[in-house]
């Protein structure tokens, strides 16, 4: 039987007895119904999972044994980084959701002319809470042990920007003057695909994109809508040069 997962902001080792987060210990013992005793896998981002067992459940206070410590290598060997276009509510979790799921190794939140959605500082601070609890679910969810690293929501500009010089740029382009038969595998196996809001790119945007080295890439003569083309190509360039 496959045990529980969960994510604790934590430094874990073997050996060690250790006070669950509120988060965590209520989803284990409310949600989960697990009691004293019961067994689960405690994970905090840094490779490994770690077999725990409950050894006090008290109504301020969960305490786990931490037994044993397992390396997880299930990380594609492509680093890929999803530059998205802000997208509202349901769309933008379903995509965070999913590139986690595939193995995106980093993920950009980015602001164009076209972004439907406002954000102050406010409203940031609350969006990346939910956004990272997303990102964390769908860890837990997948059997990952490493957090793909979120960014704070930048410019188009300024997320372009912070791309490495050694990786592969792309953007989803009907007209783009690559495909996946005549694109060359990354050197550094390090590729970052930009995809647009609901709006798409506006011809700002593409030019924004162009100065900062992004190249087209066509997956088929149709237009897709932002919470299907980023999903679709982070699977179609894992498929290629990563491990699906």
């Amino acid at each position: 039987m496959r045990l529980t997962r969960c994510f604790v902001e934590l430094p874990l080792s073997v050996g060690s007895n250790v006070a669950l987060p509120e988060s965590a210990a209520a989803h284990l013992v409310r949600v989960l119904r697990l009691q004293q005793g019961d067994a689960c896998v405690l994970f905090n981002g840094d490779g490994h999972d770690y077999a725990a067992r409950l050894s006090s459940v008290g109504k301020r206070e969960v305490l786990a044994d931490i037994e044993s410590a397992q390396a997880i290598a299930n990380e594609s060997p492509l680093h890929l980084t999803l530059v998205q276009g802000i997208a509202r509510g349901e769309k933008m979790d379903l995509i965070l959701q999913k590139a986690t799921e595939l193995g995106v190794a980093a993920i950009i939140p980015v602001m164009a002319e076209r972004t439907e959605v406002k954000l102050d500082a406010e409203r940031t601070a609350k969006r990346m809470s939910h956004w990272r609890s997303v990102v964390i679910s769908a860890c837990e969810q997948s059997g990952r042990a490493c957090l793909p690293t979120l960014a704070a929501p930048l410019n188009l500009a300024q997320g372009a920007a912070t791309i490495a010089a050694d990786c592969v740029k792309l953007t989803l382009d009907p007209l783009g003057e690559d495909s996946l038969a005549t694109l060359h595998p990354p050197a550094a196996h390090r590729v970052a695909v930009a995809i647009g809001p609901e709006g798409g790119w506006s011809p700002r945007d593409r030019d924004t994109l162009e100065q900062a080295g992004f190249t087209g890439l066509r997956l088929g003569p149709r237009i897709l809508r932002t919470e299907t083309a980023g999903l679709a190509a982070i699977a179609a360039l894992q498929s290629r040069f990563g491990d699906l």
